[in-house]
């Protein structure tokens, strides 16, 4: 079979499309549940750590979802699991709004994320077995979903949340999710014949990683990312609670989230086009460097209209990180089992959105501000970029040639 027919083509870009809408659903619950912690911390009367727990427990699952199935896509296609997944959504997003506790409700948040990871990771290890020349941007474009996501919900929403509460809010999901998820999913049915599928002998790997096994770059990235994503946590989970605390108001708080996301959508697509050029380990130090300019304003500016700029220009400093990582774990690891690998990548990346979550909320409720919680950010991401550079002086210089699959 001609690769050029498997590869790039019309349906190629048709697939991706396909895949950008279902990704814009399906990671609706998880930014939902930002714009409505400081609903839920008022009902509950909950300190600022207790507030953010949903958010933790959410991406802990979506986290583990990313990997778990991430492995089940490599076995059964992405189709089968949107399907199923799409119904697990729903279902999460009903039973979040007969909670009657932060316990329940954190819980339930934990189910929620471990299925609306399929909108993330096995989307975008699906989509990169149909593209080579343009692989970068494809899966730049898809993890793009995710921020789209976030830039459109909150404000789609913000109606609903002021006018009947975050529960009629969440049923809203809960039937969008169904209705668009499910359908679209049957138009993915098709998989990439196994004659397409290039499978890389363990000397090449360890050739292309420079010494380093696959094993021991997973974990090697693995690092990485938590660093990098408990510095990124910072302002995309707390800055609706930022924003309230210096009385400016959640409407604020939701509209800079949704600006600094769609920041976030334009950085993924440009380094994107960005990594087909210089790869994965180049595009992840720029943009880190960068994150960390962006994280650095926060600290001089807190006015009203300083916030939104400042919400833009982080946007646009960090969206290309996390794509990164799955274009490296796609340009030196085996295509066959890409569901798993990525997904074990990018589910440290999330474990560090979790795990930042709640310490900027832990670092406010003992020091009274949010600014220890960004000076902790920024140290982060000092070591991150640290990583990072270690990482790219220890692989080889040239960049490697793309396989197939």
């Amino acid at each position: 079979m001609d690769r050029s027919d498997i590869v790039d083509t019309q349906y190629s870009w048709q697939r991706l499309f396909v895949a950008l809408v279902i990704g814009l659903v399906a990671n609706a619950g998880m930014w939902a549940v930002v714009v409505i912690m400081p609903a839920v911390e008022a009902e509950f009367a909950l300190t600022r750590a207790e507030a953010s727990m949903p958010y933790t427990l959410s991406m802990l699952g979506y986290g583990l979802g990313n990997f778990v199935i991430g492995r089940w896509v490599d076995r059964v296609g992405i189709a089968t699991a949107l399907m199923g997944a799409s119904f697990g959504i729903a279902i999460s997003l009903f039973a979040a709004t007969l909670a009657s506790d932060i316990g329940v409700l954190a819980a339930v948040h934990f189910i929620l994320g471990l299925f609306a990871a399929v909108g993330f990771a096995p989307l975008m290890s699906d989509i990169s077995h149909w593209f080579v020349k343009w692989r970068g941007t494809a899966m730049a474009l898809v993890a793009s979903a995710n921020y789209l996501s976030g830039a459109v919900w909150p404000t789609a929403l913000a109606g609903v949340l002021a006018q009947d509460g975050w529960r009629a809010a969440y049923l809203t999901l809960a039937v969008i999710t169904v209705v668009v998820v499910f359908p679209l999913a049957m138009l993915l049915r098709r998989r990439v014949p196994e004659v397409a599928v290039g499978v890389m002998l363990e000397a090449t790997l360890m050739q292309r990683n420079g010494g380093l096994s696959p094993v021991r770059l997973q974990i090697y990235l693995g690092c990485a990312g938590i660093a990098c994503c408990v510095a990124m946590s910072m302002p995309q989970v707390h800055i609706v609670s930022y924003c309230v605390g210096l009385g400016y108001g959640p409407v604020a708080g939701a509209e800079m989230l949704s600006l600094m996301l769609f920041g976030g959508v334009l950085s993924r697509i440009a380094f994107g086009l960005l990594s087909d050029r210089l790869g994965g380990v180049r595009t992840l130090l720029f943009g880190s460097a960068l994150q960390c300019l962006g994280l650095a304003f926060f600290l001089p500016y807190d006015g009203l209209v300083s916030l939104y700029m400042v919400s833009l220009i982080f946007g646009l400093s960090q969206g290309g990180i996390v794509p990164s990582y799955a274009l490296i774990v796609r340009e030196y690891m085996p295509a066959k089992e890409a569901g798993a690998q990525v997904g074990f990548v990018l589910m440290m990346t999330i474990w560090g959105m979790a795990l930042g979550g709640w310490m900027s909320g832990w670092i406010y409720d003992v020091s009274g501000s949010y600014e220890m919680a960004f000076l902790n950010g920024i140290a982060w991401n000092l070591i991150n970029i640290g990583l990072v550079l270690a990482l790219f002086f220890h692989k080889p210089a040239q960049r490697p040639p793309i396989v197939v699959g």
